[in-house]
């Protein structure tokens, strides 16, 4: 799951999306050093990476870009999945996602003191140039992955992963439509998270 995901995952509670928006940058045991209500976000975020990891359709995902990325294909795949989940927004939300953003934007700049150097580093980008907006096409998902390839470990192969999205774009996003809803439910009935949905249909 990439950050839209990670954030919507978290329901209502502003402390849990921050804590969740900065899991992959608080390691180990550090996130005893936040308040509680953060500390329950970063674990959070671990919890829908395991599930995430662990599930056969995310490895169905994976399995159609490992030929160049290998271990790197969930990466891929988690921001593809932001991808399917801007363009089916309106399916899972009952908010507008311009309003769902603008409230996330507000939350990073009211924590932006508490936030992991490195997350205080490029929210202000973030926010700026709309990260979340850019996955909303094809295009924008390639230019990621070449910046990405750029400043990371991430191999140069965004051209690779144009044609694997073009060629299995419907099954990619089939194998979305039918995760996501699985992840939704696993968080309210297992992890309590109270999340707005459009539809109670999606948790049947």
């Amino acid at each position: 799951m990439n950050y839209l995901a990670h954030i919507f995952l978290s329901g209502t509670e502003e402390g849990i999306m921050i804590g969740n928006f900065i899991g992959d940058y608080v390691k180990g045991n550090d996130y005893n050093n936040y308040p509680e209500i953060i500390k329950k976000g970063i674990l959070l975020h671990r919890r829908i990476d395991t599930f995430t990891d662990k599930h056969k359709i995310v490895s169905q995902s994976k399995s159609y870009f490992s030929k160049c990325y290998h271990k790197y294909s969930g990466i891929i795949v988690d921001i593809l999945y932001d991808h399917f989940l801007v363009n089916s927004w309106d399916f899972f939300s009952p908010h507008s996602l311009d309003d769902f953003k603008e409230n996330i934007f507000r939350s990073l700049r009211r924590n932006y003191s508490i936030l992991p150097e490195r997350v205080q580093f490029f929210v202000p980008s973030f926010i700026k140039n709309d990260w979340i907006n850019v996955y909303k096409s094809v295009e924008g998902i390639v230019m990621v992955l070449n910046r990405m390839s750029m400043r990371t470990t991430l191999p140069d192969e965004s051209e690779f992963a144009r044609e694997i999205i073009r060629k299995y774009y419907i099954q990619l996003q089939s194998e979305f439509l039918t995760f996501f809803p699985e992840i939704i439910k696993y968080m309210i009935e297992k992890r309590g998270i109270t999340i707005d949905l459009r539809f109670d249909e999606i948790l049947r």
